[in-house]
């Protein structure tokens, strides 16, 4: 399905209200409350874009990517950074190949889905 999003997030509210902004607005949306969620829908056969947060508990954001390149679930994804972080750190430059784009919370609404939809226009 090529308008599917996945949100990866430990902050129930900020998963909740991403998935109505996106709902609203015709996409599908799942939700992965962490690292090890996020890799078994991937392995559960999810294609799409991954809104990624960095800050998670056990495994954070950049450690959740790594583990997809490593499992080969980089492929037929695009991942952006979803995070409240006011700046990349250094692992952006790392995982350049694989992260699209660093979005910053709070966002707003309609400038969230306009960068989203343009996202999935690619896959």
């Amino acid at each position: 399905m090529k308008n599917q999003v996945l949100i990866v997030d430990d902050d129930h509210l900020v998963c909740r209200t991403v998935q109505r902004i996106l709902e609203r607005n015709g996409l599908t949306v799942l939700i992965a409350e962490n690292g090890a969620e996020c890799l078994k829908k991937l392995n559960e056969g999810f294609r799409g874009l991954i809104l990624m947060d960095i800050a998670m508990p056990g495994m954070d954001g950049w450690e959740t990517i790594e583990a997809m390149i490593d499992a080969g679930f980089s492929e037929g994804n695009i991942i952006c950074m979803l995070t409240g972080k006011e700046n990349p750190d250094d692992k952006m430059e790392q995982f350049k190949e694989y992260v699209l784009d660093y979005i910053r919370k709070p966002f707003r609404n309609d400038q969230l889905v306009e960068v989203v939809k343009d996202y999935l226009a690619y896959l």
